[in-house]
């Protein structure tokens, strides 16, 4: 087994904007953006040459289209983005079984034991990026390292289209000057209050005082963002991990929370949940909502049941529930929220729902109940009708009175399977 870099992380580069590219050429080489529209909507992903601009995913369209005027939007080809994503993770399995998908269009790679085969991680590494090219036709960017921390920052320095390998002994040299946001959960919010302090760099990072990071960031975030700074990274490229929880989430315009709004909200993103826990005979005792105000400051509520539930309505109502108790202890008398966001975790399988007695006092939240298991069969009905005809063929009414915004094909794509 070899040592040394052996950790590669390789990523599509502008992954859906690359694939409309690939699918149009005469798109080749020109500033796009996927979803959106000059007049609205969002723009899902951009290429290179619109990013050139300052274009981004998550921007509104009229604003992309006034940093880029030659910008093409278009609609998105949500039925190819899977398919041609596996063929990559096809091509990554041929140089080795030790792969880690952690998203769509990325993956960890764990070489050491195929080098004898294809030569030192730097060569497997043009081998990737060739064999993409030329088989699936879409540019990666890989970077080779000792960590998994290590590997992901050094793909990200490589983009576009690029390979850093970063040798044994030149980690501090490589780190020091990078900016603090590549390192691995180091957001805008999180880089801004690091920034109040001085701290820039990955290496003004590394340079820190450990305990004085604690007390700016908690102890947990705090302790591992300053370890990372210094590349401690224990972690192995796993090939059997399972989600430990499933969310989702949707970002808002400044609004003031009505009943109305948050019940169609979290009725959409519980739908989704739901719906993903049924398909994969899954279900979870601990319902989170978070709740992100104005002025990025977000507040997280959980609520732990009894018994495991994947019924639509309960994970709707335990959501609601904890939504205004968040909203509630706000000491503004009508603050703003910006993004409402459901998850269940403390997951277990659930293929059928036992019976329970009635007992007093009813409780529709029991998975068991006649009221939860009522619940339960009526939404495997109707996962069986979307499977037939389609997502929009039924739903309950709040979710499906919500449109616009960022459509569920495109959400699907990004999410971890169970």
């Amino acid at each position: 087994m070899s040592s040394g870099p052996t950790i590669l992380h390789a990523d599509l580069d502008a992954f859906y904007a690359s694939v409309e590219q690939l699918l149009d050429p005469s798109l080749r080489g020109r500033p796009i953006a996927v979803g959106g529209s000059a007049r609205g909507g969002v723009v899902l992903a951009a290429s290179y040459e619109a990013k050139a601009h300052g274009v981004s995913g998550g921007m509104p369209g009229w604003r992309a289209a006034r940093l880029c005027p030659g910008l093409t939007f278009v609609r998105g080809s949500f039925e190819r983005y899977q398919g041609l994503a596996d063929e990559v993770m096809a091509v990554l399995r041929d140089v080795t079984p030790l792969v880690q998908r952690i998203s769509i269009d990325e993956a960890f790679l764990d070489v050491s034991g195929a080098t004898h085969l294809f030569g030192p991680p730097e060569q497997i590494g043009r081998l990737l990026r060739r064999r993409v090219r030329e088989e699936v036709g879409l540019p990666i960017s890989v970077g080779a390292a000792s960590t998994k921390h290590l590997a992901k920052i050094a793909s990200q320095v490589a983009k576009p289209d690029g390979l850093v390998v970063v040798e044994p002994g030149t980690e501090r040299e490589f780190l020091d000057p990078l900016p603090v946001s590549l390192i691995w959960g180091v957001g805008p919010v999180t880089e801004q209050r690091l920034a109040d302090r001085g701290i820039h760099t990955i290496g003004d990072l590394a340079r820190s005082d450990r305990k004085a990071v604690e007390r700016l960031l908690g102890r947990a975030v705090g302790s591992t963002l300053h370890g990372l700074a210094h590349n401690e990274d224990p972690r192995r490229v796993s090939t059997h991990t399972r989600a430990g929880s499933v969310g989702a989430q949707s970002a808002m315009r400044r609004v003031v929370p009505t009943r109305e709004l948050v019940r169609e909200v979290l009725s959409h993103l519980a739908e989704r949940v739901a719906g993903r826990l049924r398909a994969k005979g899954r279900a979870g005792r601990t319902v989170t909502v978070r709740v992100r105000f104005a002025g990025m400051r977000a507040v997280t509520r959980a609520h732990t049941l009894a018994a495991p539930v994947s019924a639509t309505l309960t994970i709707t109502e335990v959501a609601e529930q904890l939504a205004w108790q968040a909203i509630g202890d706000q000491e503004e008398e009508r603050p703003e929220i910006t993004l409402l966001a459901v998850s269940v975790s403390k997951l277990t399988t659930q293929v059928a729902v036992q019976l329970e007695l009635e007992l007093p006092p009813p409780d529709p939240w029991r998975p068991g109940s006649p009221t939860g298991a009522a619940r339960w069969a009526l939404d495997r009905s109707m996962d069986a009708a979307r499977e037939r005809f389609g997502r929009s063929a039924v739903g309950y009414l709040p979710a499906t009175m919500r449109r616009g915004g960022v459509p569920d094909e495109f959400r699907e794509l990004a999410e971890h399977d169970l």
